[in-house]
């Protein structure tokens, strides 16, 4: 499976100056499949170890720190020689060994030519960091999303229709397969990104196959949650991970901590919203009060949205059937607007950008800001279907005049009073 990640981790390799990579992401996004691909393409050998399956694996780090002592146990554990440059060492589900982890300051540090990718699905919440400390600043870090729509086409074998939409987006010309590319996109909505979701519609084309898969990757999480956390703290993560769906069926898809329980507080359950972002597993869109640079500066951390890090795995928990997304989208019309919201967010994220959403004080709200390569403040809205009126957006242009808007909609492309239509299949077109 084609991923876009493999570009950067050329880079890596091809950096005279690298640092051992650390590839974090949500479990099961594909850092595994991605470092064994990418070591048997480009190196003359790859020496793999799993930090969960091996104790024998996980005692070498917990002697010292001598990197050449690492090295020669390692080479005797595989069965494998270790050679600077031409040997990729993949050190798999790093979280479960912190030795192993502090280790990547040392192999920094000695700058010994040997490369190195360490793998983890929960870091940011499983590593104990006040018994061992992050190797800040000595490790590179890559963070891997589910598929985007353009590698979900290249997995169906679609690369042409690709092609036509870059030239569309680079023109903003309309694209002649509107219609098909559309069909995909409702594809995609239900299916998403993850993997072995994928991989079973390539294969399959049976939904049903696709459905399996994303229950067991949400209950996957669940677990994930009662593994690394206290008891106390598990049941507050998964109260507010359940009360997704419920956040963004409302009216105003602003998080509000009593739809988790009644009389329920910020200080009770924002632990467990920063567990399930550091985890991969959600997305937050924190509220710009300015459309101004930068807009950091102008974020109100308190109010905020949380959209679910892969569309399939919210149409899955949503209990949205793959007909009414396809066929029937009247069905789930008070639902429709979000899971297009979703689909934003996920694709923004991915494509490297850092959405803000905006406010003016009730009278309008955008859906999303971004900062491009250039420093400007991009405007965008989002409509699920082609009906693209709202004054929202008109509000923002009015007071803050930004270079150009963007209204993302089932309309094909277009450009008209310097608002460029670009439709919802082409998002993967804007990049940083």
């Amino acid at each position: 499976m084609e991923r876009k990640i493999v570009d950067k981790l050329l880079k890596w390799k091809e950096n005279p100056r690298k640092m051992p990579l650390l590839l974090y992401g949500a479990r099961q996004v594909g850092k595994t499949y991605t470092a064994l691909s990418f070591g048997k393409r480009h190196y003359k050998n790859t020496v793999y170890f799993n930090m969960e399956d091996s104790a024998e694996i996980t005692a070498i780090f917990e002697r010292d720190f001598d990197t050449e002592r690492i090295i020669r146990e390692l080479s005797a554990k595989s069965g494998q020689s270790i050679f600077p440059e031409d040997t990729l060492i993949i050190f798999d589900e790093i979280q479960a060994c912190e030795r192993a982890l502090t280790s990547l300051k040392y192999f920094c540090e000695k700058n010994d030519g040997y490369h190195i990718i360490a793998a983890g699905s929960l870091l940011g919440v499983a590593v104990k960091r006040e018994k061992y400390s992050f190797p800040v600043g000595k490790v590179e870090m890559l963070n891997m999303y589910p598929l985007d729509f353009e590698e979900f086409l290249w997995a169906l074998g679609k690369k042409d229709i690709c092609g036509l939409i870059h030239k569309s987006y680079e023109t903003m010309s309309p694209l002649s397969l509107h219609d098909t590319a559309m069909d995909l996109y409702k594809t995609y909505l239900v299916v998403g990104g993850m993997p072995k979701a994928v991989l079973d519609y390539v294969e399959t084309k049976d939904f049903n196959f696709v459905i399996d898969t994303q229950k067991n990757l949400n209950n996957s999480y669940i677990a994930d949650m009662a593994k690394y956390a206290s008891p106390q703290e598990t049941t507050k993560t998964m109260a507010a991970f359940a009360s997704i769906p419920a956040q963004l069926a409302k009216e105003n898809h602003k998080f509000q901590y009593k739809v988790i329980k009644s009389g329920a507080r910020a200080y009770d359950y924002e632990p467990s919203l920063d567990w399930l972002k550091a985890a991969g597993i959600i997305n937050k869109c924190v509220l710009a009060k300015e459309g101004k640079l930068p807009l950091s500066a102008y974020a109100d951390n308190g109010s905020f949205k949380v959209y679910m890090a892969d569309t399939g795995l919210l149409c899955s928990k949503f209990g949205i059937s793959a007909n009414a997304v396809i066929n029937n989208p009247h069905s789930f019309e008070g639902f429709k607007g979000a899971l297009a919201e979703n689909y934003v967010m996920q694709a923004l994220i991915a494509n490297g950008l850092q959405p803000y959403y905006w406010n003016s004080e009730g009278k309008a709200e955008l859906d999303f800001l971004f900062q491009d390569s250039d420093g400007n403040i991009i405007p965008l809205e989002c409509k699920a279907a082609e009906n693209v009126k709202s004054k929202s957006l008109n509000i923002y242009i009015s007071r803050y005049n930004p270079i150009y808007s963007i209204r993302v909609s089932a309309k094909n492309f277009g450009f008209e009073n310097n608002i460029k239509s670009i439709p919802l299949y082409a998002l993967f077109c804007l990049s940083v």
